[in-house]
């Protein structure tokens, strides 16, 4: 595919696709837009604004910043209300949110490349950007940023992809049944991928299967190649397979350690910077080295791997690239603070937390190596959202503890307190009740050679806290491509 030079948007093609005529000088029809935004805080010059009006604030009241940032027009409410000076560029439409979605449509609609869909309870961000990572190997590819899959993040995302992509990949989240339908629809994904179920949001769930057929919804906007990937290790294999065919996936693959996968990790080697893998990829072999750490993160490279086949990609080029791939802020990446003493490793899972990937956590800590007299440290707070089962859910992290042989676990949050009076003896450390109370304990009583885990779901702030700690030690970001024997 040749790449062309033209922008992203004009303000004409945003009318159309919006729906509204500019009505301004013929000049403005052919003015450049170069992004599209909703928030004026990341707004670059040369952006569309658009004003979405959520539950607690609304962008109307943002416009005049949006352009004093350099906004070269902004989609507005047709409510009769001045937006913007009169020399600067508003397009009024009924509703703001569904002008989102036309433009995202519509940027669907000019793409001739192949577009691939990610949802799951865990892993879904990593294995995103995995799939960018590997297929900017092959040709021009666009990606959602960050985790933006909700109703806002998914249209904008769409909106915001160059005419000319050859490779669109695409995060899907939800909370309750009923909201992965209408993004799917609006993706058209070519391939659609469920990455794995496990305890997450329950809180508006009954069952886990009410999860796989609640994530299953992805395969009902299935277009062009029409093909779903998905965990074959899986108890929710058959629900999901049915699901998929159901909802008119031409072929569904499977990826996971059984004979039956289609594409099957053969061997898997955990180091303390890198991961091993050797796979069987829909029939052709291969091996590399994951630049990340732990057995999860291999399983997602051989995901990323069967999807890169499946769309003709060069596997040799996506397995050097994802050699390269060092882990997300807030989901494992490293950090090597200093001491006058000697070196401390902070490892910051602060982004998110259920029982399936603080489980993979605590694994990838207990395969720490051991520094002098270093200990294992995990600073764990609260998974939030699983309902009912939440005081048992936390309760049985006490068996990783125990069998990854970690050192000392401190507790924060309500929830997190099943677990501290189920910690094995010699293990327990403070439960804290405040972030500022965790900062000070670590501040104090960390040491060299000590290695310390940070991980919660978001809402309990402990990133705030990996910020205290490397604002406090001189922080470098750990490599993770090291050179290790497979």
């Amino acid at each position: 595919m040749t790449h062309d030079a033209r922008p992203l948007w004009t303000l004409e093609e945003i009318g159309m696709a919006v729906g509204c005529e500019p009505g301004f000088a013929e000049i403005d029809r052919g003015l450049a837009v170069s992004g599209v935004s909703i928030d004026t805080r990341t707004l670059n010059p040369g952006d569309l604004f658009i004003a979405i009006k959520g539950p607690t604030q609304d962008g109307h009241d943002y416009v005049e910043t949006a352009f004093e940032a350099g906004a070269a027009a902004a989609l507005v409410m047709d409510d009769g209300k001045d937006y913007g000076a009169a020399n600067q560029l508003c397009l009024r439409v009924g509703d703001t949110q569904a002008g989102l979605e036309d433009l995202g449509r519509a940027a669907r609609a000019r793409m001739q490349g192949r577009i691939v869909a990610v949802t799951g309870s865990v892993g879904k961000t990593s294995v995103k950007e995995g799939l960018r990572q590997a297929l900017s190997a092959c040709g021009k590819t666009h990606a959602s940023a960050a985790s933006y899959n909700n109703l806002w993040g998914v249209p904008l995302s769409l909106a915001r992809m160059p005419a000319d992509t050859e490779f669109g990949v695409f995060e899907i989240g939800m909370n309750h049944a009923g909201e992965i339908e209408p993004l799917t629809a609006q993706v058209q994904p070519d391939i659609a991928i469920v990455t794995k179920i496990a305890p997450a949001h329950m809180e508006a769930f009954a069952t886990l299967e009410d999860v796989a057929l609640a994530k299953s919804e992805i395969f009902s906007g299935l277009s062009g190649m029409k093909l779903a990937v998905i965990p074959r290790d899986s108890e929710w294999f058959e629900v999901l397979h049915k699901q998929a065919k159901l909802q008119g996936a031409a072929h569904v693959f499977k990826f996971g350690e059984t004979e039956e996968a289609d594409i099957q990790a053969l061997k898997i080697k955990c180091h303390p910077h890198c991961s091993c893998l050797s796979a069987s990829v829909l029939g052709q072999e291969t091996a590399l080295r994951v630049g990340q750490s732990g057995r999860h993160h291999a399983l997602n490279a051989l995901l990323v791997l069967g999807v890169v086949r499946l769309l003709d990609g060069d596997l040799t080029l996506a397995g050097l690239a994802l050699g390269e791939m060092e882990a997300l802020s807030g989901r494992g990446r490293k950090h090597v603070l200093e001491t006058e003493q000697g070196d401390m490793t902070l490892i910051d899972e602060s982004y998110n937390a259920n029982p399936e990937s603080m489980a993979a956590a605590l694994v990838m800590l207990g395969q720490m190596p051991r520094m002098g007299q270093g200990r294992r440290i995990a600073v764990l707070a609260d998974m939030k959202e699983l309902g009912e089962e939440s005081g048992h859910l936390h309760r049985s992290l006490a068996g990783y503890i125990e069998s990854e042989d970690i050192d000392l676990v401190m507790t924060f949050g309500k929830d997190m307190r099943h677990l501290h009076d189920a910690l094995p003896p010699g293990r327990i450390g403070l439960h804290a009740s405040t972030l500022e109370k965790v900062e000070a304990v670590l501040l104090s009583d960390l040491k060299a050679d000590d290695v310390v885990m940070l991980k919660g779901s978001n809402s309990m702030g402990l990133s705030k806290v990996v910020e205290k700690l490397c604002a406090a030690y001189r922080a470098n970001t750990q490599s993770q491509t090291r050179e290790v024997a497979s």
